[in-house]
């Protein structure tokens, strides 16, 4: 139904501040889940869904972030001749073709419906994804890719969601649905960081979207929400009031907020149990310092 998404936006301008002093030099993104940055994952996730074109809204102290999906010559030289090709194959996936990242420069972090209409004049009249690095899914089938595949049969614009705890809400953008259909939802209305009282559900969106266009043309007001920033949610729900479509998508797979210390920390170990060269060592250790741990 819709048009083909290709192009994704990165909001990475964040300074990381719950993660200091190591963001003090090291961008929050190119922080290590086992041996790959948070980027990276976002990134795999986005080629599997069929993304093309990157576009990354970064910030001054970005540096490292760019770098990294640079080209290393001498580095790949000297696996060549140590003869590690398998490092070579992993290290040669975080390289980026020429032109196929774009960097724009937000300059007062103004909140994430700002961040993404950054990006305004390289997105034009197609839709569009938007992944938050910061939401790590561990998913069989790349969360992305199954919104991409569902949103072809609906269009308009389409969310992730999953429940949260009732108090929880103030901490997310809340969708207030008028059908349930399993994993397509319905939405008749967003609300960003409602109080549990006032909350018209308990799904939240979670950081992965695919938008229309015309959200960017909602941005262009300006309109500051909760805690005076100027809201993506927001945007999202003024396209409702000019009757477009607005999915929530119950995504299949687990979420981690990277973006706090714990769901990092829930995130390291899980994915670390999930390599089967770790799992046994990791697993063995767990149990030793978790009586009672099956």
């Amino acid at each position: 139904m819709g048009n083909k998404v290709t192009t994704a936006i990165f909001p990475v301008a964040g300074m990381g501040t719950r993660f200091l002093p190591a963001t003090k030099s090291v961008p929050k993104e190119i922080m290590t889940l086992v041996d790959r940055p948070l980027i990276q994952y976002a990134i795999d996730e986005a080629r599997a869904a069929g993304i093309t074109e990157f576009i990354f809204v970064t910030s001054r102290g970005k540096g490292a972030l760019e770098d990294y999906f640079d080209l290393a010559p001498n580095l790949e030289e000297e696996l060549r001749k140590k003869g590690k090709d398998d490092l070579l194959e992993v290290l040669q996936q975080t390289n980026m073709d020429s032109g196929a990242i774009a960097y724009i420069r937000q300059h007062k972090a103004l909140g994430l419906g700002h961040a993404v209409w950054c990006a305004r004049r390289l997105i034009g009249d197609q839709p569009f994804a938007v992944i938050l690095p910061d939401d790590v899914i561990a998913a069989d089938k790349p969360c992305l890719q199954q919104m991409v595949e569902a949103y072809e049969e609906t269009g308009g614009n389409m969310v992730a969601a999953m429940e949260v705890h009732p108090d929880k809400t103030s901490s997310y953008g809340i969708l207030d649905v008028v059908s349930d259909q399993g994993k397509l939802l319905d939405v008749k209305g967003m609300v960003e960081k409602p109080k549990a009282e006032d909350s018209p559900s308990n799904l939240a969106v979670i950081g992965r979207y695919i938008l229309a266009p015309t959200v960017l043309k909602n941005l262009d007001e300006m309109k500051k929400g909760a805690g005076g920033e100027i809201q993506l949610t927001d945007a999202i729900a003024a396209d409702l009031e000019h009757g477009r479509k607005v999915h929530g998508y119950r995504f299949a797979g687990q979420r981690f907020d990277c973006g706090s210390k714990s769901g990092f920390l829930q995130a390291t170990v899980s994915y670390g149990l999930a390599r089967p060269e770790l799992r046994d060592d990791l697993a063995g250790y767990l149990k030793s310092i978790v009586p009672g741990l099956d």
